[in-house]
């Protein structure tokens, strides 16, 4: 089981009003492989409502609702996609965490859920992930 964390969709589904550089569009393809292996039940992967709302507030600026509801609807809908919620104490517990290892709340969630589910791999295109020990981030570029 890996860890996905909200950017991959981001990467994935989100319409750049810009020209993308090579390395964009190597993320936004790794992005579309990445969510394709989830949606045909070939990966498990772990997430947390907090990531769910980060995907909804980027994505709604550029999708319409309905396409962004039947998105992670589909999401909550698969076996291979374990959604865990995230009480008050642990979302503080993560932000003493981030203090500790110089990331921002969500990431240091990413992280503590990591390590208290024993995952070792996350899917993700932030590269803060690549500074902490124990925990190795795809896909490489």
């Amino acid at each position: 089981m890996r860890l996905l964390d909200a950017n991959v969709f981001i990467y994935a589904y989100y319409k750049a009003k810009k020209q993308l550089t090579q390395k964009e569009r190597q993320m936004k393809e790794h992005a579309k492989k990445i969510i394709s292996s989830v949606s045909q039940g070939k990966e498990e992967v772990i997430m947390t409502v907090v990531h769910v709302s980060e995907v909804v507030n980027i994505l709604k600026h550029g999708m319409p609702p309905d396409q962004l509801t039947t998105i992670i609807r589909g999401l909550f809908m698969l076996d291979n996609v374990k959604i865990m919620g995230v009480t008050r104490e642990a979302y503080f517990a993560a932000t003493e965490l981030g203090d500790d290892l110089k990331l921002e709340a969500n990431d240091a969630l990413v992280v503590d859920i990591m390590r208290l589910n024993g995952i070792k791999e996350i899917y993700s295109f932030d590269e803060d992930f690549d500074q902490i020990e124990g925990i190795t981030r795809l896909p490489t570029l």
